[in-house]
């Protein structure tokens, strides 16, 4: 696994990316299991995606990528509200089958704590030659440079 560490640094960015694009281009789903508690829930899926999208690109950017993990540590802890939401109140996606299965939102509760792991691993310092990027390492300057 560790092996891979940057391949799966490239599959968590972009599948955070993807996510993040869908909270603009089909917010509904996403406005639905937000707790009716929290005002303005179209703006909070509009600024969760933001930062997904953010973080996603964050990621694969060598100086501001342990930053960026952080960030989707946080915002995974901060939408977490919606899927507790999702699995008390059995809220039904209509484009996702089964849904609202018990079974199944009980299942995707936990792995809330798998991607805040899977984030956290980017915490840590990589190696420099490895790390994947969406830049060229030789445009990093020193300044810029990753500790």
């Amino acid at each position: 696994m560790y092996r891979n560490k940057e391949l799966w640094r490239v599959i968590l960015a972009v599948s955070i990316i993807i996510v993040g694009v869908t909270h603009f281009l089909v917010p509904q789903p996403y406005v639905k299991i937000m707790p009716p508690q929290l005002p303005y829930p179209l703006e909070l899926v509009y600024l969760s995606g933001f930062y997904e999208i953010l973080g996603g690109i964050g990621l694969l950017v060598p100086p501001v990528s342990q930053a960026a993990a952080w960030g989707l540590i946080l915002l995974f802890i901060a939408v977490f509200p919606a899927n507790i939401n999702m699995a008390v109140n059995h809220i039904k996606i209509e484009t996702i089958p089964y849904s609202d299965s018990p079974w199944l939102q009980a299942i995707r509760l936990p792995f809330q704590a798998v991607f805040i792991a899977w984030a956290w691993w980017y915490t840590k310092p990589s190696d420099k030659e490895k790390q994947a990027s969406i830049i060229p390492k030789s445009l990093i300057t020193k300044s810029l440079e990753w500790e």
